[in-house]
């Protein structure tokens, strides 16, 4: 079975700008393709899930979306190895405008569909896994999905924190950053090993 690194998109690997539409507004946190190194060193994937409400929302469409995500992927690369694995995405909403993702969808996070996607065609060990996100929305997923919990400060995270604890969401770690949560996954592989 494959250990994956489940990754939030905006706020967590990315600056959070409101609705990414273009390439152009694409800003990768300082120390992210070295945590993304670490993972794939470590023995795990890198599997990008991420909601994309935009979509249905009218902000863009799938082709754009895809135009992002590849320049993501070409972004997230280092000796020429691509360090991003898969991207699944969520384009639906209940309250969108075009009328094909005017849904609810058990792909929509907190909901697990894309982890359960992930985990079919990736053969994925879910306790083995975790997930790093910057919302309470990302925590609710991993513990729906029995993922291990990063919270970053980074994006939405601090304000996110203290949601969790109102709603008694156990993290596993609160990181600094994606690089920071890195270090911690590597500290606890290496305790687990002693």
């Amino acid at each position: 079975m494959t250990k994956a690194i489940f990754l939030d998109r905006d706020g967590t690997i990315n600056e959070e700008v409101n609705y990414l539409r273009n390439i152009k507004d694409i800003r990768i946190f300082p120390g992210t393709l070295e945590a993304l190194q670490k993972f794939k060193f470590l023995g795990y994937i890198n599997v990008i899930i991420t909601n994309q409400s935009g979509i249905a929302r009218g902000f863009l469409t799938e082709e754009d979306l895809g135009i992002i995500h590849n320049k993501f992927r070409n972004l997230l690369t280092a000796g020429g190895q691509e360090l991003i694995d898969d991207i699944f995405y969520s384009p639906f909403h209940k309250e969108g405008i075009i009328e094909k993702y005017k849904i609810n969808s058990a792909d929509r996070k907190p909901d697990i569909g894309m982890i359960l996607k992930a985990k079919q065609k990736h053969d994925i060990d879910i306790p083995s896994s975790f997930l790093i996100g910057d919302s309470i929305t990302d925590m609710k997923c991993a513990e729906k999905a029995g993922l291990k919990k990063i919270l970053v400060k980074t994006g939405y995270g601090k304000d996110s924190l203290n949601e969790c604890i109102k709603e008694n969401i156990f993290i596993d770690y609160l990181a600094e950053n994606l690089y920071d949560a890195s270090g911690f996954i590597e500290k606890s592989i290496t305790q687990n090993q002693t």
